[in-house]
């Protein structure tokens, strides 16, 4: 099977990189930060997830998948205040149990200094 890449939305400003890309059975999403529809980034850290959550959709949605396909996600966060809040917008956005495995870390900085969450997955996809 070919290897599918899908692109960012339109309104987004991205670096050189496919949201997603498919390699058989396996969806490797990119790290996604917390932009809106319109391309901005807010500065709370509940809207950064909201709409990390959303663009994730998205790009499962197009791959043919949902949030139960997910089987491995990165968090990255660049605050450590921020990890409970995450636990708990996490529990309700990829819940219900089993989650996927996860990783989660507090990195010193993200490529914009507004972005305070990024999450990159990979699921399993049916042939």
């Amino acid at each position: 099977m070919p290897i599918q890449h899908f692109a960012p939305p339109p309104h987004v400003k991205a670096p050189p990189l496919s949201f997603a890309t498919r390699a058989g059975d396996l969806l490797f999403v990119s790290g996604i930060p917390g932009f809106d529809a319109g391309g901005a980034l807010p500065d709370g850290f509940e809207a950064q997830f909201a709409n990390v959550v959303v663009n994730i959709r998205r790009v499962l949605d197009e791959a043919g998948a949902t949030f139960r396909n997910l089987v491995k996600v990165n968090v990255l966060l660049t605050r450590a205040s921020d990890v409970a809040a995450m636990n708990a917008l996490y529990a309700g956005a990829f819940g219900p149990p089993p989650y996927p495995a996860r990783t989660t870390c507090v990195v010193q900085a993200l490529p914009d200094p507004k972005m305070l969450i990024e999450i990159e997955a990979v699921a399993a996809l049916s042939k």
